[in-house]
C-alpha cells in the first residue's frame, strides 16, 4: 500500500499542514486572475440566441407585417402580399389545399377569395435564428368557389429573414378550431 501524499496548497483548520505551493508564494493573486480571464472567456462566447434588443425590434417587425397581411388579405391587396410572401412560398388552407405564391395571389386578384372579417388574436411569435413562427387565432368571414366561410381558424405563418434582411412569408397553414360539444368522430385507417 502507498501512501497518498498531501497536497501542499491545502489549507485545512488545526491542519499541521499551513504551508502553501511555491508558486501560490510567488503569485498570490494567480488564482483570481484565473478566475477572471475564465470569466471573460465566458462572457465573450457569441450567444446562439438572438440579443434582447434585436428579438424586440424583430417581434416589432412581424407584428406590423402580420397586421400588413391582415389588411391586404381584407383589402384583397395583391401588392402588398406580393412583398410578403417569399417566392418559394407554400400555403395549406384549411381544407388542405396546397397553395403556390402565385396561385395565393391570383385567387385574391380575381375575388374567388375575399374576406369581410378577419379578427387576428392569440398571436404568439417564436424566433429560431433567421426564423419566426407564428400562430394566431382568427375569427373569419370569407367567401369561396365553395361558399362562404365562417369560423374560428388556427393559423400558423413561418417568416424567414432573406439576404436583404426582410421578412418573408414562405409557408402559412390554417386548421378550423371545433366548437365546443359533441362531434362525429372519424378515424383514418
Amino acid at each position: 500500500r502507498r501512501a497518498v501524499p498531501r497536497l501542499p496548497c491545502t489549507r485545512m483548520v488545526a491542519s499541521e499542514n499551513v504551508s502553501l505551493s511555491p508558486a501560490y508564494r510567488r503569485y498570490p493573486r494567480a488564482g483570481w486572475a484565473i478566475c477572471a480571464a475564465l470569466a471573460l472567456a465566458i462572457c465573450t462566447i457569441p450567444s446562439v440566441a438572438m440579443p434582447l434588443a434585436q428579438k424586440h425590434e424583430s417581434r416589432h417587425d412581424i407584428d406590423q407585417l402580420e397586421d400588413e397581411w391582415r389588411d391586404a388579405m381584407l383589402a384583397a391587396n395583391t401588392k402588398v402580399m406580393d412583398s410578403l410572401l417569399a417566392v418559394d412560398y407554400m400555403g395549406i388552407t384549411a381544407s388542405g389545399t396546397l397553395q403556390s405564391r402565385d396561385e395565393t395571389l391570383q385567387s385574391l386578384s380575381s375575388g374567388r377569395l375575399r374576406f369581410t372579417l378577419l379578427d387576428v388574436s392569440d398571436r404568439k411569435v417564436r424566433f429560431y435564428g433567421i426564423t419566426a413562427v407564428v400562430t394566431s387565432l382568427a375569427n373569419i368571414q370569407a367567401t369561396t368557389p365553395d361558399g362562404k366561410v365562417i369560423g374560428t381558424y388556427r393559423y400558423t405563418h413561418v417568416y424567414v429573414r432573406d439576404a436583404q434582411g426582410d421578412w418573408k412569408i414562405v409557408s402559412f397553414e390554417a386548421s378550423r378550431v371545433r366548437e365546443p360539444g359533441p362531434h362525429k368522430r372519424t378515424e383514418l385507417h
